[in-house]
């Protein structure tokens, strides 16, 4: 409809002029020297207008043909840059699936012709990576640092991601470090880097990391205070005592580790019990003391009190009383009176050690029990009743459980060979608790001791 409207107008317009100009064809006169040209205006301007047209398309022309050579090198470019999209595209096909030979051979085909020879280079390295080739990897990463301006954090992280896939972590950390000294408050360099220090062990770099890792929120709350724990738990326990050291200097050592860490981590039970026994391990138990004296006031647990029952404080009377007065409410926990037990043989109270030790051992027989009361007998010359203590106990150690079978048993047991009293449980009397120097909290109890 569009071309039929311009038509008839053209035609219309046509007409008009044609009929202006038979009824007006006007007059033109050029000399040029001896030369003269008439003509009417009509032809004129006919002529003038042809003669426009064909300059116009033949100038056009010419044009044309001179940019024929440029048009064809564009066309020519334009094709390579396609055929090298279209090898990269299946190139990262074949990095994907694990065809690790063909996508190197594709990504590294037109990587002169493609826009993003970045990519090329780091998708071979990928792939050289999986054929493991370490050397062509490294080069076409460095060929990646070359092709590129501003792209050193990007193909640093690259290849420590490659060099931490097969295990060459010194390596990456090498890479990791430069990486920081470009970028410090990168955050997947730091990302990255803790997650090293974690595998390598490295928790002193870990806590110096520690502050940026917070200020940037590269982990959670949660995830910090994990990677916290774990590397202040691991930093105790890494800590192995130096023999050709003086025990002074082992504790000194270890207690400035202690002071290192913050106070609420400082509380934390698991943290707290790695402490108390590394340095039960470097002999310095009186150093320990006040804190485990202080965690129990706050909330019981029993490998606190049994600990507390190893340690050695400056006031062992004192250390008694506390023991003592952990059984309030709970005489018959067998780990606390295990403890009083141990306590009352440290300040010499040999009848209420007894007393304690054998009620720890009838409300729940342990082999540390049966053990620390064999002794004492064994120290009062009640030789069997001590043996009968350390057969006991020794039954109850892992590994030491009674296996022979009944009927073999009685088979090889003769009766002149079995012990001439058994060791059976009894009400303690009240007169012998009072010989026994036993606590008026645990006398209201009946208590079964051995004798």
């Amino acid at each position: 409809m569009k071309l039929l409207a311009i038509t008839v107008i053209t035609l219309i317009l046509a007409v008009s002029i044609a009929l202006f100009a038979l009824e007006n064809p006007g007059y033109i006169l050029i000399a040029v020297g001896k030369w003269t040209l008439e003509s009417t205006l009509a032809f004129a301007v006919v002529v003038l207008l042809a003669a426009f047209i064909t300059s116009y398309y033949t100038i056009r022309f010419i044009s044309r043909m001179r940019s024929v050579p440029g048009g064809l090198r564009f066309w020519q470019q334009r094709r390579r840059e396609r055929k090298a999209m279209l090898s990269l595209t299946r190139g990262l096909i074949d990095l994907a699936e694990g065809h690790w030979e063909a996508a190197e051979k594709r990504v590294t085909r037109y990587v002169k012709e493609g826009h993003a020879p970045l990519l090329n280079y780091l998708a071979a390295a990928r792939a050289a990576q999986g054929l493991g080739a370490d050397q062509r990897r490294d080069h076409y990463l460095k060929l990646a640092h070359e092709s590129h301006d501003g792209a050193d954090i990007a193909v640093g992280l690259t290849q420590a991601e490659l060099q931490l896939q097969h295990n060459q972590l010194e390596q990456a950390l090498a890479t990791l470090t430069h990486l920081q000294q470009l970028a410090p408050k990168h955050s997947q360099v730091l990302k990255v880097l803790a997650a090293l220090y974690q595998q390598l062990g490295d928790w002193e770099r870990l806590l110096e990391l520690m502050p940026m890792l917070t200020r940037r929120k590269i982990f959670s709350s949660e995830e910090l205070d994990k990677l916290n724990h774990q590397a202040y738990l691991s930093l105790l326990n890494s800590f192995v005592r130096q023999e050709k050291q003086k025990t002074e200097d082992n504790i000194q050592a270890l207690s400035s580790t202690w002071l290192r860490i913050p106070k609420h981590y400082q509380h934390d039970k698991e943290i707290l019990l790695t402490y108390v026994q590394r340095m039960l391990e470097c002999g310095g138990s009186h150093q320990v003391e006040p804190l485990i004296r202080y965690a129990l006031k706050h909330h019981r647990d029993e490998q606190l009190i049994k600990l507390y029952g190893l340690v050695e404080g400056t006031d062992i009377s004192k250390q008694l009383s506390v023991a003592e007065g952990l059984l309030a409410g709970h005489e018959g926990d067998a780990v606390a009176l295990l403890t009083a037990g141990r306590l009352s043989l440290r300040n010499k109270l040999w009848g209420k050690a007894r007393s304690y030790l054998e009620a720890s051992v009838n409300a729940k027989a342990t082999t540390e029990a049966y053990n620390e009361l064999g002794h004492l007998l064994e120290q009062l010359g009640e030789q069997e009743l001590a043996s009968s203590c350390y057969e006991k106990g020794l039954r109850l150690a892992p590994g030491c459980e009674h296996t022979i079978p009944v009927h073999i048993e009685k088979a090889i047991a003769k009766p002149e060979e079995q012990p001439a009293h058994d060791v059976e449980p009894r009400e303690l009397a009240s007169s012998e608790s009072e010989a026994l120097n036993v606590p008026a909290e645990l006398q209201s109890k009946k208590i079964k001791v051995i004798t």
